[in-house]
């Protein structure tokens, strides 16, 4: 059956006091409230830190400094939540993959290094010892560094993404795209060829000046930061 397109009533918040109940909804569930609102306090701020959902600058206009999505990302790095290997051992990786994406977020962080086995379509917990040594064979039997490409979740933190791309250069390559990267990979040529620099040129101080704002392309409450 061929898929027609429509245009459908969209009755959500796009901002506003729909998009503040839906991020405290989100700091509640985290179940360390009081924890996530003193971090969303700090977040893109000059004595805090950075947030894991965007590239915002350090900012001490406001004591909110980031969107919806800035919030549950936040919210979502302190969970408590723990995946164990009991967890893999009663869902086959043929059964995981008929769950939803938010199904799979809310079920926590790995607690172990884990493997895949094909024989019984489930993943099995290794030690780190064995787990690096795995590694190890596999870049060994590479025939060029340039074989590998060390992916990575924009979320990551500063510090992690340094390693990690200080790991791959060590090995001689340069492929470690994160998801951000790739994201915005486009926009930036688009920029640079356009308006000479690969970014947005604007400061905070240029909303309270400007007569009029157009935005295309984003839902400001959960995407556009802080607008």
């Amino acid at each position: 059956m061929k898929f027609k397109p429509s245009i459908k009533p969209y009755t959500g918040a796009a901002g506003g006091w729909g998009s503040l109940e839906a991020t405290t909804r989100f700091v509640l569930d985290s179940k360390q409230a009081l924890k996530n609102l003193r971090n969303l306090l700090r977040v893109n701020k000059v004595r805090g830190f950075d947030c894991p959902g965007c590239a915002w600058g350090d900012d001490n206009h406001s004591t909110f400094s980031f969107c919806e999505n800035g919030a549950k990302a936040v919210s979502w790095e302190a969970t408590r939540n723990a995946v164990e290997p009991a967890f893999f051992a009663a869902h086959s990786v043929s059964t995981l993959q008929q769950q939803s994406d938010y199904f799979l977020e809310y079920q926590g962080r790995i607690t172990h290094p884990m493997r895949y086995n094909a024989e019984t379509d489930h993943y099995q917990p290794i030690g780190w010892p064995e787990a690096l040594a795995l590694i190890a064979r596999h870049i060994r039997q590479m025939d060029n560094p340039n074989q590998i490409e060390l992916y990575t979740s924009g979320r990551a933190s500063n510090e992690a993404s340094y390693l990690y791309q200080l790991f791959g250069r060590m090995l001689g390559t340069s492929n470690f795209p994160d998801c951000s990267n790739m994201c915005h990979e486009a926009s930036g040529v688009g920029l640079k060829q356009s308006i000479g620099v690969g970014k947005g040129t604007i400061r905070m101080d240029d909303f309270e000046k400007a007569d009029a704002i157009f935005v295309f392309g984003q839902n400001p409450g959960t995407n556009h930061p802080r607008m």
